[in-house]
């Protein structure tokens, strides 16, 4: 079993910076591929990044390539979310989610383990 916990969402002006963390426990954290998810209310889940259980191999959703950056610190089991130059359709509820394999995947339904989400809100 695998605990995830997010932290550091908030309100913030467009065009500014929010970085978000998802601390782990349980299960081997070196071994687990992670992923950031958002759902915006009323839309779907969205993909929003995902890192290889090393850190070595990253993927991100277009509408975020450039702008957010992810990274992991597997000696404190965390992974990170750094959300540059943030947009009004920025805005919506980020999860982080940790799939039993090393390797990414973009879909949510190949990650087992989720966190609760914490609330982003950029203002125009």
């Amino acid at each position: 079993q695998v605990q995830l916990v997010e932290s550091g969402g908030g309100l913030v002006q467009a065009g500014g910076s929010l970085r978000l963390s998802c601390a782990a426990s349980g299960r081997t954290f070196s071994s687990l591929a992670m992923g950031w998810f958002r759902q915006a209310p009323g839309k779907e889940r969205e993909f929003v990044a995902a890192i290889s259980a090393s850190g070595g191999s990253k993927h991100y959703a277009d509408s975020v390539k450039g702008r957010f950056t992810m990274s992991r610190d597997n000696a404190i089991n965390t992974v990170y979310l750094q959300m540059n130059s943030l947009k009004p359709e920025d805005t919506a509820v980020y999860s982080c989610a940790a799939r039993r394999s090393v390797v990414i995947a973009t879909d949510p339904k190949n990650y087992a383990y989720w966190g609760q989400g914490t609330q982003v809100t950029v203002s125009s």
